[in-house]
């Protein structure tokens, strides 16, 4: 400490400034016009003469020198509280430091620490631990989410292919408590599936999850009122937490998981550099083992490990796992409903309600099912099918009456298509015979229709005659002529095959079908 003393008036105005006001050491000596040194040593002689504010009102400067600096008066050493243990509680909801005060001078009733000495001696402590573990979070409350800077090279055993392995990180609150797994990329679905993987992990859910502005989380950084991906809002929802996105540039907002970060790459992914993986499995394993040493090695400063923080803090305190794993769901929005009341989604088509023939729908897709959505409102849902250029359609979307919803018949098609040409009619009439129902064959008699929008009728008309010369009258390939210019070609040898369909079909039902 200092030698040189203090005006008495002086000291008391620190003493009251700093115990009973509890302003901070740099305020109170700029107060005070002196150094923070001053402040400290001043506060310190209090904590060991015994003294707290308001001071004795009998104490006068000459017996507070005395007990502040006077050598023969040097009091009975107090009994130090366990800092430890009072980090730890303090990360427990609801513990404050006034209550473990109070259960302190209940164990020492007569010699006990002031409680302004009490804060001040756990604060001294506690600037002696790394600046992560000094910050205050409580138990269960929030975890940090984060990709790691480091990648991992994974080698396809069949290509010898590279390909990077981002590294995912999540580091809870109040424990430290780390998990990390390796993914396929910064993508929605890794990002998203990370998560899942995180809860089941941990055994439970956090009340808030705190991640990095990622575009796979956040679409519109803002502190106050973030956009939050959709899919990712439905996680957070499924899970029961809420996502609060740090601030741009604000290291510090997430300091947690920015250790958390630091700990992986020099305890988990260097120890691993000179190994060969050959798949994310494979990396994964080797990751987990490397991940249980660290959480399970003590903390510097606490004697505890991460593992035991958690099982002691934050384990408790989290909220259980739904019942039901979170399936992982793409977006599709604004999707406009064909006049043949379908929906497309991974070259797959799905009906939707005929009134909605036109009009705009958002459809949500997840491994096994399909759903679209009008204005916020679930309008059907189908099970996912992965075949390519197929139709599903339930009985209940098919009109009774296509003229009550626009009048689209396959009359209405050919008299359109024939207004082009014979071979456009042709082979407007052949694709809605080949289609499984007529109005599953609009979209592609549609789609030939518009092509003279494009190239003008009177080349559609040759590429559908050519089409037909070819026995091949579909979309593609009238697309296909017209886009290479070979619709005025002949095709030496060939014979065109009859311009007129056969009168009688399962598919063509004639006019009293549709009255």
């Amino acid at each position: 400490m200092p030698s040189t003393r203090t005006s008495m008036r002086k000291t008391r105005e620190i003493l009251r400034l700093r115990l009973g006001l509890g302003l901070a050491g740099r305020a109170v000596a700029r107060s005070v016009r002196c150094s923070p040194s001053t402040v400290s040593d001043c506060v310190a002689r209090a904590e060991v003469a015994g003294l707290g504010w308001p001071l004795p009102e009998e104490l006068d400067d000459a017996q507070l020198e005395a007990r502040l600096y006077g050598r023969s008066s040097a009091p009975r050493p107090r009994p130090e509280p366990d800092y430890r243990a009072m980090h730890k509680e303090l990360r427990r909801r609801g513990v404050t430091l006034r209550l473990l005060w109070q259960e302190y001078r209940a164990e020492h009733p007569k010699d006990g620490l002031e409680y302004s000495a009490y804060c001040e001696r756990y604060r001294r402590w506690k600037q002696q631990l790394d600046v992560v573990m000094r910050q205050s979070h409580e138990a269960g409350d929030k975890l940090f989410v984060d990709y790691a800077g480091m990648t991992m090279p994974i080698i396809d055993p069949k290509t010898g292919e590279v390909t990077e392995a981002s590294i995912f990180v999540a580091a809870l609150g109040a424990s430290n408590f780390i998990f990390t797994e390796a993914v396929a990329g910064e993508d929605l679905r890794s990002w998203t599936e990370a998560h899942i993987h995180c809860f089941e992990f941990l055994g439970g859910v956090t009340q808030a999850t705190v991640p990095d502005n990622l575009k796979s989380g956040v679409t519109k950084p803002c502190f106050y009122d973030p956009d939050i991906n959709p899919t990712y809002s439905e996680l957070a929802e499924h899970y029961g937490t809420v996502v609060l996105p740090t601030r741009i540039r604000r290291p510090r907002d997430k300091g947690r998981v920015e250790n958390g970060v630091q700990q992986v790459e020099r305890w988990v992914l260097a120890p691993l550099r000179n190994q060969r993986f050959f798949s994310l499995h494979e990396l994964n394993v080797a990751m987990r083992e490397r991940l249980d040493a660290l959480n399970n090695r003590p903390l510097t400063g606490l004697g505890e490990s991460r593992r035991q923080l958690f099982e002691q803090i934050d384990r408790p305190a989290l909220q259980p796992l739904p019942i039901k794993r979170f399936e992982v769901a793409e977006r599709k929005p604004n999707v406009t409903v064909n006049i043949d009341y379908h929906v497309e989604y991974d070259r797959h088509y799905y009906s939707v309600p005929v009134a909605l023939t036109r009009k705009k729908v958002d459809v949500r897709a997840t491994a096994t099912t399909i759903e679209v959505f009008r204005l916020g409102k679930r309008v059907t849902s189908h099970l996912r099918s992965y075949e390519r250029g197929k139709y599903t359609t339930k009985p209940e979307h098919r009109p009774k009456s296509h003229r009550e919803y626009g009048e689209w018949t396959p009359s209405r098609m050919l008299n359109w298509a024939a207004t082009i040409g014979p071979s456009a009619a042709a082979v407007v009439k052949h694709i809605l015979t080949q289609a499984r129902h007529p109005e599953q064959g609009y979209r592609k008699s549609l789609g030939v229709i518009r092509l003279g929008r494009r190239y003008g009728n009177d080349r559609l008309e040759l590429a559908c005659k050519r089409a037909l010369t070819l026995r091949s009258p579909s979309y593609k390939t009238v697309d296909s002529i017209l886009k290479t210019g070979m619709e005025s070609t002949p095709i030496p040898g060939a014979d065109p095959v009859p311009q007129t369909m056969p009168a009688e079909h399962n598919n063509v039902r004639g006019p009293e079908y549709y009255n």
